[in-house]
C-alpha cells in the first residue's frame, strides 16, 4: 500500500486540496470556501477545509491519508501552526501533520527542492525561504504594524490617497485623479470618496483599483509610476533579507515571485524588481510562478515522507 499525503492549499477566497501518493500519482483533488480563521474562528475555518477535504478523500477512495501538509493563510505566528495543526489533527483526516503559511505553497512550487525564497504579491505581500535542512525566513505579514508595505490592496489604498489630494489642491497633479474614478463611471474623487464612504461601491472592489494604477503608469504619470518603484523596492527589499538570513546571498538561489500582482507581468514592475536584484543579490535567479500553489502543498507532503525526485516530476506533470 502506498503513502498516502493529504495536500492543503487554503487562502482567504478558496481551499484546494489533493490527494497524491508518495510515488506523486495524484488520486484526486477538490475545492472549497475561504480559509479565514481570524474572522470566523479556528472551529468554523477549519470546518470549511473539511468541505473539501472530505470530497477529495471520497474522490480519492480513502478514509484518510498518512501525512497531511497544509499551507494556510493567516498562520502568520509559529503559536497559530500550532493551534491549526492541533484543530486539523483532531477531524482524524491523516497520521502526521505539518503546518505552514501559505506562502511556503507558492515557493515550493516554484522550486526543485526545498531550498530557496519566494516574494508573493496578491491582495497582500509576504516572503518566506527555505533550506533542505528546515531552516526557514520568514516575517510576520500582518500589516503596517509589522512593517509592511505593498500588495494589490496596499497600492489601491496608496493611489487612492494620492489621487484625493492631487484633486483636492494638497497634492501634485496625477491622472489618477480622473483614472480611478472613472472605472466606476463616477466623474471626479469627490464622487468616489464619498461612494467607498458609503460603501455604494463595495469595500472589496477597491482591489480593482490595482490594475488600473498600473495601466496609468504606463502611459507615463509620474506619481503612478513612483507607486509602481516602491513595490519594486520592497520586493527586492524582502528578497534581499531573505536570502541574507538563509546564507544564500553568495549563492545562485532561485528567487520565486508569485500573486496575483507578481504574476502579471507589468513590465515596469517585473523590469524593477530584476534590476535591483541584479544589484543586490546577483546570483539570484528570479522566475515567476504561475502553478497551482496546492501542488508546492502536495511537494512539501512528498519532503515529509521522503519521496524521490522521480516522484516529484511524476506530480509536476499531473499539475
Amino acid at each position: 500500500m502506498s503513502t498516502l499525503v493529504l495536500a492543503v492549499d487554503a487562502g482567504n477566497s478558496k481551499t484546494d486540496v489533493a490527494v497524491v501518493t508518495e510515488h506523486g500519482e495524484l488520486l484526486s483533488t477538490a475545492r472549497g470556501g475561504g480559509f479565514q480563521p481570524q474572522s470566523t474562528g479556528v472551529a468554523a475555518a477549519v470546518d470549511t477545509l473539511a468541505e473539501a477535504v472530505d470530497r477529495a478523500l471520497a474522490a480519492a477512495g480513502v478514509p484518510q491519508v498518512d501525512h497531511i501538509a497544509a499551507c494556510l493563510a493567516n498562520a502568520d505566528f509559529p503559536v497559530e501552526e500550532e493551534r491549526l495543526a492541533v484543530a486539523i489533527q483532531s477531524r482524524g483526516w491523516g497520521g502526521t501533520i505539518e503546518v505552514h503559511n501559505d506562502t511556503f505553497a507558492i515557493l515550493r512550487a516554484g522550486v526543485t527542492e526545498p531550498r530557496g525564497v519566494a516574494v508573493v504579491c496578491g491582495a497582500g505581500i509576504n516572503c518566506v525561504g527555505m533550506l533542505p535542512d528546515g531552516r526557514t525566513a520568514r516575517f510576520p505579514a500582518i500589516g503596517r504594524i509589522s512593517g509592511d508595505w505593498g500588495g494589490g490592496w496596499g497600492l489601491a489604498e496608496d493611489a487612492l490617497y494620492h489621487a484625493a489630494r492631487a484633486e483636492d489642491g494638497r497634492g501634485g497633479p496625477t491622472d489618477l485623479m480622473r483614472t480611478l474614478p472613472a472605472h466606476f463611471g463616477l466623474p471626479s474623487m469627490a464622487a468616489l470618496i464619498e461612494a467607498l464612504h458609503f460603501e455604494q461601491i463595495a469595500p472589496h472592489r477597491r482591489h480593482e483599483l490595482t490594475p488600473v494604477l498600473f495601466r496609468t503608469a504606463a502611459t507615463g504619470d509620474p506619481v503612478a509610476r513612483s507607486l509602481i518603484d516602491r513595490l519594486a523596492e520592497e520586493v527586492a527589499t524582502l528578497a534581499t533579507v531573505a536570502l541574507t538570513r538563509l546564507d544564500l546571498l553568495e549563492e545562485a538561489a532561485p528567487v520565486v515571485l508569485g500573486g496575483s500582482v507578481l504574476a502579471a507581468r507589468h513590465e515596469q514592475l517585473d523590469t524593477g524588481i530584476r534590476d535591483l536584484l541584479a544589484e543586490r543579490a546577483p546570483k539570484a535567479v528570479a522566475k515567476v510562478v504561475t502553478a497551482s500553489p496546492v501542488l508546492g502543498a502536495a511537494l512539501l507532503g512528498l519532503d515529509g515522507v521522503a519521496a524521490g525526485a522521480e516522484a516529484q516530476e511524476r506530480l509536476r506533470g499531473r499539475f
